[in-house]
C-alpha cells in the first residue's frame, strides 16, 4: 500500500470524521428520519430530488447530518461553513488536506469519496470508496474503488454467518464483506491487487473500529498455503477481452478465466468443513447448457457445491449494463461497446450467465447441484445455503430404506392448484408445492404426494404412511414407495419435509 497518494491517509482525521460523523447522527436509521420515509425510498431507487428537498429545508439540529447527506449521497456542493458545522473535531482544512472534499471554482466543497452508512440490522458502520458514476462527471478512476453495490449486498446476504476461527476476503474492495465477516470471524485477512482499494479498505476498517489482515496481490498469491474457515469474493468478473481498464470490474482475463481460476484453487484453501462463496459470471455458447461449463471448473475438487444461476444476459444487454456503470462519454463507449461486441462474436459467446458458486468441504462423497433460480423473493441467504448443504449431506449419507424408516414432518408450506378453463368449467392441470423463502422450494405434486405431505406429521416412519396410502388408493406398496422416494428426496432437499427425531 505504497506508492501513490491515498486519501485519509492521517489515522487521526480518520477517527475525528469517524466521531464528527456518529456525533451528526449519520447512520442508516438517522439519513432516513432526516429524509422522511418517501425521500428515503426514492433515493434507494436512484431518484435525489425528494432527498434534496428534504435536506434544504432540515431543522437546525440536523443541518450537519443533512450536510454530510447532501456531500457524500447526493454528490451535491456545500459551503465551507456548513461543512465546518459537520466536521467540528476533524476541520475542514484536514479533510481537504486528506483528499475528502475539495475547493471548488465557486469556493464551496465538494465530496472526493463516497461515504455512506450501513446497517447489518444488529450494527451500523461507515463505508468508505470513491464516488460512482453517477455521482461525478466523466469516466471512474482506473483504480476506482466500488462502493455498496447490488452484487456486494447480495453477496452479503448469502454469506453463511456461521462463527469462524478464519475468514478470507479475495478482492476487498471498499471492506463491505470483511465488515459483515468482522461479526462472526476471529481473523479476516483480505486481499486485493489495487493499493487504492486496500488503502480505503483500511480506512473503512478504522472507521468502524476493526483490524483486518490486509494483503496486495493477485487472488490467492497473498494466502500462498495458508487454509480458511470461511472465502467470500465478488471479484472483477466481468467477461471480456481480458483488458485492465478499470480494476474493480476487468480482470486481466480473458472471457470467464477469473472465475474458473478461483474456483479451481478453492480447494487449496478451504478447512474441513469450511464454505467458500463467490460471486461469478460465465460464458454460455451457443446450444450448451451453462451447467456443463461452470460444472467442468468443479469436476473432482473433492467439494459439494451448489451454482445458482440468477440472470442470463445478451451480448448487447451485458455490454450496455458495464458501459453505463463506468460512466465514459458517448464516443468512448460507442467504440468500446463495438469492439466489445467484435470479440463476443469472434469467440462465439451467445451471452453470460450471472449467479453464485457455493462450495463447501463436507468430505466423503461430493456432489454438485446447479440450477437457475429467477425468481423475485427467491435471492440466497446465508441460513438457506448453510441448510441447503446440510439437507443435501442428509441425502448423501441416507439410503431410501433409511428414510422409509424415519418419521418425516411437513415444513409451513402452501398448496397451489393450477386450472385452466374448459368445455365443462375449471379443468384442474397440476399442482405444486411451495414453501415460502425458499430459493427454488418449489415442487410438482399429484393427488397421492399431496396426501403423503398432509399425512408427514412426524408421526409414522414413511414407510407405514405409504402403505397405508396404497391401501387407500388400490396399489402395490412397494411400487408407491419406488415412485415416491424421488419426490421424497427432491421435497427434503428443498426443505419441504425434515426429519423429526
Amino acid at each position: 500500500m505504497t506508492g501513490a497518494r491515498h486519501p485519509l491517509a492521517d489515522g487521526h482525521v480518520v477517527d475525528a470524521l469517524g466521531a464528527d460523523a456518529r456525533a451528526a447522527g449519520y447512520t442508516v436509521d438517522g439519513v432516513a428520519d432526516l429524509l422522511g420515509a418517501d425521500a428515503d425510498a426514492a433515493l434507494s431507487r436512484g431518484a435525489v430530488w425528494p432527498a434534496i428537498r428534504a435536506t434544504g429545508n432540515a431543522a437546525a439540529a440536523m443541518v450537519p447530518r443533512a450536510a454530510l447527506v447532501r456531500l457524500f449521497l447526493l454528490g451535491l456542493d456545500e459551503t465551507t461553513e456548513r461543512v465546518a458545522a459537520a466536521f467540528p473535531s476533524a476541520g475542514v482544512a484536514a479533510l481537504v488536506a486528506n483528499d475528502v472534499v475539495e475547493l471548488t471554482p465557486q469556493g464551496q466543497l465538494r465530496a472526493l469519496l463516497d461515504i455512506r452508512p450501513h446497517s447489518d440490522g444488529a450494527r451500523d458502520y461507515l463505508v468508505v470508496s470513491d464516488r460512482d458514476s453517477s455521482g461525478r462527471e466523466g469516466p471512474v478512476r482506473h483504480d476506482h474503488v466500488l462502493g455498496i453495490g447490488g452484487a456486494a449486498l447480495s453477496l452479503a446476504r448469502a454469506v453463511v454467518r456461521t462463527p469462524v476461527a478464519r475468514a478470507l476476503d479475495l478482492g476487498v474492495g471498499s471492506g463491505i464483506q470483511s465488515l459483515h465477516l468482522s461479526a462472526h470471524a476471529g481473523e479476516v485477512v483480505a486481499t486485493d491487487t489495487n493499493p487504492r482499494a486496500l488503502a480505503l479498505a483500511a480506512v473503512t476498517a478504522r472507521l468502524n473500529g476493526m483490524v483486518w489482515d490486509l494483503r496486495e496481490g493477485s487472488l490467492f498469491e497473498p494466502v500462498a498455503g495458508e487454509r480458511f474457515d470461511l472465502i467470500v469474493s465478488n471479484p472483477p468478473f466481468v467477461v471480456g477481452a481480458g483488458s485492465r481498464d478499470f480494476l474493480y470490474r476487468d480482470s486481466g482475463m480473458a472471457g470467464d478465466a477469473l472465475c474458473q481460476n478461483i474456483i479451481g484453487k478453492i480447494p487449496d484453501h478451504l478447512r474441513p468443513g469450511g464454505t467458500a462463496q463467490i460471486m461469478a459470471n460465465w460464458m454460455v455458447r451457443p446450444g450448451q447448457d451453462w451447467r456443463e461449463r461452470v460444472g467442468g471448473w468443479l469436476a473432482g475438487n473433492g467439494l459439494d457445491a451448489w451454482v445458482v444461476q440468477r440472470e442470463f444476459a445478451d451480448p448487447v444487454t451485458y455490454v450496455s449494463l458495464w458501459l453505463a456503470d463506468a460512466g465514459e462519454t458517448a464516443e468512448q463507449a460507442v467504440e468500446r461497446g463495438a469492439q466489445w461486441l467484435d470479440w463476443f462474436e469472434d469467440e462465439g459467446i451467445a451471452g453470460v450467465g450471472m449467479g453464485m458458486i457455493c462450495l463447501r468441504a463436507a468430505g466423503g462423497r461430493t456432489e454438485h447441484v446447479l440450477e437457475e433460480i429467477t425468481g423475485a423473493g427467491e435471492e440466497l441467504t446465508g441460513p438457506e445455503v448453510d441448510a441447503f448443504f446440510a439437507r443435501r449431506r442428509y441425502l448423501l449419507e441416507h439410503t431410501d430404506d433409511d428414510l422409509l424408516a424415519a418419521r418425516l414432518s411437513t415444513a409451513p408450506v402452501f398448496l397451489e392448484q393450477h386450472s385452466l378453463p374448459g368445455a365443462e368449467g375449471w379443468q384442474e392441470v397440476g399442482a405444486v408445492v411451495r414453501r415460502p423463502g425458499g430459493p427454488g422450494a418449489v415442487l410438482g405434486v399429484d393427488e397421492v404426494f399431496t396426501a403423503m405431505l398432509a399425512g408427514c406429521r412426524g408421526e409414522l416412519p414413511l414407510g407405514g404412511l405409504v402403505e397405508l396410502l396404497a391401501a387407500v388408493h388400490g396399489v402395490d406398496a412397494g411400487a408407491l414407495a419406488e415412485a415416491a422416494m424421488p419426490v421424497v428426496r427432491e421435497a427434503i432437499s428443498r426443505g419441504i419435509l425434515y426429519q423429526v427425531g
